[in-house]
């Protein structure tokens, strides 16, 4: 069974997702909240996915905000660790091992079609495994300088072909590609 992954993330301008310590803080500006987004907004896109996919970090991140984001949405948390999970999302988050192939394999089996994948050493792995079908990436019009980054310097060359860009007044730039089948180039 074919199943599709694809990442719906936002980074700085110098393609940061967070400050060096895992902080988001510079994504939540009031101004940011109201603004009318042009390309993908995020509910369109979690719509139309079964399950999301994330590392223990990003999963660690999102349990602290005062907030569930993902109601609704299965999560799977990538951990060969044992993790916490918290009272309140038992049942919501389901904790696996292994790499993105068998992970993958094992979801599709399931019955799921479309995966969200998220976090940035989650969607470098699923990258490198060639699983990733699109990529949608919103430049925030800022420079954090530092911080973890959207895509590491390991890793090998990956053709994407652009399928549209899209400019919100706030300053975001959307631009939407799909990764080209077999596109790996070994380096």
């Amino acid at each position: 069974m074919e199943i599709k992954c694809s990442v719906f993330i936002a980074a700085s301008i110098d393609g940061f997702i967070a400050r060096p310590d895992g902080d988001i803080e510079w994504l939540l500006r009031p101004e940011y909240e109201t603004a009318e987004l042009k390309g993908m907004t995020y509910e369109r896109f979690i719509a139309t996915v079964d399950a999301l996919v994330m590392g223990r970090k990003t999963l660690e991140k999102v349990v602290s905000f005062p907030k569930w984001l993902y109601e609704g949405t299965p999560v799977i948390a990538l951990s060969h660790q044992p993790l916490q999970i918290p009272a309140h999302l038992e049942g919501k988050v389901e904790v696996m091992a292994g790499d993105a192939t068998t992970l993958v394999a094992a979801l599709a089996e399931r019955g799921m079609k479309h995966l969200y994948i998220d976090g940035g050493q989650t969607i470098q792995a699923f990258l490198e495994a060639g699983l990733i079908n699109e990529l949608i990436i919103t430049r925030i019009p800022v420079l954090l300088g530092q911080g973890i980054p959207l895509f590491s310097q390991v890793g090998s060359e990956h053709e994407l072909h652009h399928v549209g860009t899209y400019v919100s007044d706030n300053g975001f730039v959307q631009s939407r590609y799909q990764v080209a089948a077999g596109s790996r180039t070994a380096q």
